[in-house]
């Protein structure tokens, strides 16, 4: 069987994207990548609309594009009579979390950044970092409280994470 002709195996297109093959699968399930056709025998065979579609995919994705931003940008990609500003809306939203997530690094690493050089000595029998991790904020499992830092002197405000 020719694979130029036929199509890629699923292993040949996970080689040449670098995209796991079961990663592959789910993109299909989820609808971002169009069912392939199948050989005689029953593989898959996909084509260089498949590959095109699946580079779009890992890059918007190591770009760190949700699968629902993926799945707008590509139904604006398919209907290329849209206007670009679409997808720049989408791409602004996505860079306004980015710069969240960004903020809320920065705080956290000033609170690590200060812990650390407070515990450096190792004098103290009450560690703040492992106080504050042990603990759960109120209502919102993902915020690292500063409580155990202020309780210690060490720190003004809490660090939330998105």
């Amino acid at each position: 069987m020719n694979a130029r002709s036929d199509g890629l195996p699923i292993g040949a297109l996970s080689k040449q994207t670098g995209c796991n093959i079961e990663t592959i699968r789910y993109y299909e399930k989820a609808g971002l990548l169009p069912t392939p056709a199948r050989s005689p025998a029953g593989y898959r065979r996909y084509g260089s609309a498949h590959l095109k579609r699946l580079t779009f995919i890992r890059r918007a994705r190591a770009l760190g594009f949700s699968i629902e931003e993926v799945r707008k940008l590509l139904r604006l990609a398919d209907e290329r009579k849209r206007p670009c500003a679409e997808v720049r809306v989408v791409a602004g939203v996505h860079l306004k979390d980015v710069q969240a997530k960004i903020a809320d690094l920065r705080a956290m690493e000033r609170v690590l950044r200060e812990t650390v050089a407070k515990c450096a000595s190792g004098r103290s029998p009450d560690c703040p970092l492992i106080e504050s991790l042990s603990r759960e904020s109120p209502g919102n499992p993902t915020t690292l409280t500063a409580s155990a830092f202020r309780a210690h002197g060490k720190v003004s405000e809490p660090v939330t994470r998105g």
